[in-house]
This record gives structure tokens, sequence and C-alpha cells, in this order.
């Protein structure tokens, strides 16, 4: 490189780092003011909790869940419950299933909240932090992997769901973990799942550098990437103390990634205080998964139950045409199109995901068109 284009590259470094402090300014002066504007309520959300429960995973990983109950179903309901899917023998179950919702990258349970609370009392509903996030034990970083995410949600549902119906509903990472579960653990699938719902997630091609630029070629962006993230984490406590609970630059990041439109400022903080709560190291650890992600070819077993395919139209993490992908995989699934709404559309149009989850449930109980016994 010539000694032109290098000064090149530093005057620009400069004109950079001198536009960043000016716009610091301004950022601290705009999030300020956006969270005085705030919704009141903040400290409402994440509130809700039952019995902290334990599962040990085969890799001696502890995760926390949380288990909300509902009272007993009756035995005259459970004689009319349709038993299984055309050409699936099963035996009598519950006429309602268990939800167990999976969370995604860098958050954690509470990121439920207004699922939760619509849900609570009307069926059983499982919640747990997956591993190395919220109040769950650290995985080493040879298990920090999609796969491995799978193997928790089958002990999760061994555990925790050890008989009757399961519908699994998942976000972002959580969504993955639930493709890999149907890949590696088919039979458990085809036995216990009588629903999915995945939302905002991807089932691979993912492209991590275009979320920092379109510019940035595929053909080096995947390195560009895991050595800016390796880079990074070689200095954890430092980029933490960058994120740090509170934080401004956190706000503002939450903000335009988490979001397509404007939410009350306690959406954002409370997304923020989740993604704070993450180290930098678990981020770094999980994040070469995803531009490697290919779970395509486990979406046939998704076509033998009622799926739901969600997303907002302007998710800039897992963009909307990833769920269009999945939705031509997957025969009969229904697909879901949030429009404005960001990769938090579990918090940013709640109402409309609680919809589409009740809808879900109804098709699950309905259960085949003919009964096997």
């Amino acid at each position: 490189m010539t000694k032109r284009r290098w000064l090149g590259l530093a005057a620009a470094g400069m004109g950079a780092t001198a536009a960043a402090v000016t716009a610091g300014f301004f950022v601290e002066r705009k999030v300020d003011h956006t969270r005085r504007a705030g919704a009141p309520g903040a400290d409402e959300l994440g509130s809700l909790h039952s019995d902290a429960l334990t599962v040990r995973t085969e890799d001696g990983v502890s995760l926390h869940a949380e288990v909300d109950e509902v009272a007993p179903y009756s035995e005259e309901a459970a004689k009319t419950r349709p038993v299984s899917r055309v050409g699936k023998p099963r035996r009598r179950v519950a006429p309602d299933p268990t939800v167990v919702f999976v969370h995604g990258y860098a958050l954690n349970l509470d990121c439920w909240h207004f699922q939760r609370a619509y849900f609570r009392g009307k069926h059983r509903l499982v919640f747990y932090d997956q591993r190395s996030h919220g109040r769950s034990g650290r995985s080493d970083k040879a298990h920090a992997t999609i796969d491995q995410l799978g193997d928790d949600l089958r002990q999760v549902i061994e555990e925790l769901v050890p008989e009757g119906p399961v519908v699994l509903v998942g976000h972002s990472m959580g969504g993955m973990s639930i493709m890999a579960f149907a890949e590696r653990h088919r039979d458990l699938f085809d036995e216990r799942v009588t629903g999915v719902a995945l939302m905002s997630t991807t089932a691979g091609g993912l492209k991590t550098h275009h979320i920092v630029s379109r510019l940035i070629p595929d053909s080096i962006g995947g390195q560009v990437g895991s050595r800016v993230i390796a880079g990074l984490a070689r200095a954890p406590q430092l980029v933490d103390s960058l994120r740090r609970r509170g934080s401004n630059i956190g706000f503002l990041v939450a903000e335009q990634f988490a979001f397509g439109g404007d939410v009350p400022a306690s959406y954002v903080e409370f997304v923020n205080n989740m993604l704070a709560a993450t180290s930098f190291q678990v981020l770094a650890e999980f994040f070469p998964n995803f531009d490697t992600l290919d779970k395509y070819g486990a979406l046939g077993a998704f076509a033998e139950v009622p799926t739901t395919i969600l997303s907002g139209t302007e998710d800039v993490l897992t963009s909307v045409g990833h769920s269009r992908k999945m939705a031509q995989r997957i025969g009969g699934a229904k697909l879901v199109e949030c429009a404005g709404a960001g990769h938090m559309v579990i918090l940013e149009q709640k109402d409309r995901v609680n919809t589409a989850l009740d809808e879900l449930l109804a098709a699950a109980a309905a259960g085949p068109t003919s009964q096997v016994s």
C-alpha cells in the first residue's frame, strides 16, 4: 500500500473519530431526552416469575427454568382430544399442550414478558434461560453451538414436560435452537411436538456483516465480522464497560437494531438491560454460529405440524426475507409479516404476536383430520 494511501486512511480515521465525538454529544442529549420521555411502568417488564427450577445438561451446565402451571385438565375433556397426526400413532394426551418458550441471542426468558402475561393461566408455560444467558450457568466455548442448544431443549422437554403435547415457540437464536432440536432429535419431535412458532429467525444464509454495511463484499464479510469480534473478545471487560447497564450507547444500539419504529423508551431500556447482562465473551463465543448456520435440511419436520413463521418487515438482524424463504420450504406453514416491526417484534407488536400464537395453539389443539386409536 502506498504512503499516500496510508495517509488517506489515517486522515479518514481521524475524521471519523472527530465525527464520532461530535455525534456522541448529540447521542447523549437525544438518549437522555428519550429516557426522560419514557412511558411509565418500565420496572414491570420482566417482573413475571415463578419458582426457580434447574435443568442439568449432559455436559454439566445448570439451566435456569420456570414453569407457570394451570389447573389440572378434566378427564372428560381429555377423552375428546384428537390424538395424532395422520400416519403418526400416538397415545391420547391432555387437551392443552405445554408451551415451551426459547429466547434469543443475548436475551433471557424475561423477553417473553407480554406473551407470559397474556397466556398465563390459560396454558402450562415453560421458560428457561439458554446456556450462558440470564441466570443459567456458563458453557465452555466448545459447547457454545446451535446444535448444543438443540440438545439442551431436548433436556428441558424431557425433564419439565415428561408427557403430553408440546408447542415450541422460539425467537431469533431460539428458533435456531428449535430447528437444531428437530434435526438432532426427530423421533422426539415427531412424537411430542404438535405446533411450532419461529419468530425473527432464519435456517441459514445469514450474512452478519450486512448488519454493519451492505457494501462489505460477501467474499470477505464473514472473515471481517469474525475477526472483529475475536479482536474485541481479547478485551471483554473494556467492551462490557461500554455496554454496561444503563449506558446511552447501549440504549441507542438497542433502539436502532431491535425495533423498527417508535416504541416506549421503557421497551428500549428493557432490551438494553438484557443485552448488557450478557457478557461480550458469551456473545463472541456464540457469534461464529450465525454465518455458518444451515438448518434447511431440518425444515421437513415442521411440515408435519401447524407451523407459524413470524417476522417484522423492518428487522435488520434477520430480515423478513429469511422468514419468507422458510415458509416456502415448509408445506402448510403460516407466514405472518408484522409491518413496520423490527427484530423485537415480540415486544413491539405484542398483540399481533399473541393473536398469532392463539391461532397456532388452536390449530395444535384441533389435531389431525382423522384419529388413530
